[in-house]
């Protein structure tokens, strides 16, 4: 089975995460919602799978690099 590691883009504050961990996404759906410069940028899935491990929680600060979600597919 393979993994996809999503990370932060951009430095910011991750304002909610929409998913759990064992959840099925479809490409496209929201995973968290991320405020960087007063905007909130959707993270997407960018592949079909499901939440094998979330690295987030809601009002964490995170910068690029830092893991948002692994789903596995």
């Amino acid at each position: 089975m393979a993994q996809e590691n999503i990370e932060v883009p951009i430095t910011g504050k991750i304002i909610s995460v929409d998913v759990n961990v064992g959840d099925e996404v479809k490409e496209g759906d929201t995973i968290c919602i991320l405020e960087s410069m007063k905007m909130e940028n959707p993270i997407l899935a960018p592949v079909d799978g499901t939440i094998a491990k979330i690295g987030v929680t809601a009002d964490q600060s995170v910068k690029p690099g830092d893991t948002i979600a692994i789903i596995e597919y």
